[in-house]
């Protein structure tokens, strides 16, 4: 994480409920000048901003935990980018042949250091074999 942006941001969250935003905002100025709603919507949004904050912060310390839990261990560089990868939520299934692609190496490389992590413990088989196994942090 860069800066501060694990902070609420408010306007962030503002700006991905623009068009809620710009109704409750439109319908309160030509209203009574009751501004139960709009306090209502805000607020709403302000807990979807620190719910998100949560789950940055909750992702961030899960990589650093992992990071320190594995402190002083050698790993290529190639595993500590898939790693993070993995720790950043990698999208999708994890296999040998987009291990390789990723780290452009090739996919004997890849089985190596797939299976090296899986010897420390670090990385884990899914249950579907065959030729798309899929592998997932432990």
């Amino acid at each position: 994480m860069k800066g501060r942006s694990w902070i609420p941001s408010r306007s962030a969250q503002i700006q991905r409920e623009r068009n809620a935003y710009h109704d409750i905002l439109e319908a309160s100025q030509r209203g009574d000048l009751d501004i139960t709603a709009w306090l209502e919507w805000y607020f709403a949004c302000l807990r979807h901003a620190i719910n998100s904050s949560h789950e940055i912060l909750d992702a961030v310390l899960t990589k650093a935990n992992f990071w320190q839990r594995h402190e002083g261990e050698t790993f290529s560089e190639c595993q500590r980018n898939l790693i993070n990868r993995l720790l950043d939520g990698f999208d999708g299934k994890l296999t040998s042949s987009k291990w390789a692609h990723i780290a452009k190496c090739s996919p004997d490389t890849a089985l190596r250091d797939i299976t090296d992590l899986m010897e420390r413990n670090i990385l884990a088989k899914d249950d579907a074999g065959g030729r798309s196994t899929g592998y997932h942090l432990k």
